[in-house]
């Protein structure tokens, strides 16, 4: 993997992991590109950690708020919007695993992505701050999380979408979706060491790793700002419309055999 390689899938992890069209699927999209289709796990771990670092900075009121009460309730409302994504993780990591690596099934995924965006937005605004979350809706959104396991639907995406449907506000519905990213990120980055550490890694050059990492770490930080004060004024609509057309033409190119 050349640095310019490394720091063009920096960005589209970046970018794609808070914008609602699915990291996972773009950055298959970009290995598959690239012809780094093996340059998996180690690969994903490190601009995962760039993303994790973005969101970190940018909730880092939140975060000294969990350190100084552990068992507050946005402490409570993460752990909760957190499980059932651990449940189905746990429970069918090799099944998701593999539908990963052939990416056979991302066309229809990004396609089910749009159409939860479409309808989403077409509900009527909700009106509920961070204060107003409950356990409920904590535990609604993080089972939208939860199915977002699948490489192209949108964790942002559903999550956003999901917090919707419960009546936050839409810049509070990014707002959780992106807090709520930080223990499922993290979770991730745990596993996929582990994996590392039981042998399955790739060789990547100190030099490309860190580039990818700090651009993903960059864009990711820029997506999150974005992302939340775009939801305040505009429609997820656009985001549906793109998907749909990213589906369709991956779709098109598998049946032609050209993908």
């Amino acid at each position: 993997m050349s640095k310019i390689e490394a720091f063009i899938l920096g960005i589209i992890q970046g970018i794609t992991e808070f914008l609602p069209i699915s990291s996972t699927g773009h950055l298959y999209l970009g290995r598959h590109l690239f012809g780094l289709d093996e340059a998996g796990l180690f690969l994903d771990t490190m601009l995962h950690i760039g993303t994790l670092l973005a969101v970190l900075v940018v909730y880092k009121n939140e975060l000294l708020e969990i350190i100084k009460n552990p068992f507050g309730k946005l402490s409570m409302l993460l752990v909760i919007g957190t499980i059932p994504a651990v449940f189905v993780g746990l429970l069918f990591n090799d099944l998701f695993d593999s539908i990963s690596k052939t990416g056979v099934t991302i066309g229809w995924e990004f396609i089910l992505t749009g159409i939860i965006l479409w309808f989403s937005d077409s509900i009527k605004n909700g009106a509920k701050k961070m204060k107003d979350i409950s356990y409920g809706d904590a535990l609604f959104i993080g089972s939208f999380q939860a199915i977002a396991i699948f490489p192209a639907i949108s964790r942002s995406g559903l999550t956003i979408a999901a917090g919707l449907i419960r009546k936050l506000d839409r810049e509070t519905a990014a707002y959780f979706s992106f807090l709520l990213s930080i223990p499922t990120i993290a979770g991730g980055i745990v596993l996929q060491f582990g994996e590392m550490y039981a042998g399955h890694i790739e060789a990547i050059s100190f030099g490309s790793m860190l580039i990818a990492t700090l651009a993903s770490a960059i864009f990711g930080y820029i997506a999150v700002v974005w992302m939340i004060n775009f939801l305040k004024r505009k429609s997820l609509k656009i985001f549906a419309v793109y998907v749909w057309i990213l589906g369709l033409t991956i779709l098109f190119m598998q049946m032609a055999g050209i993908f």
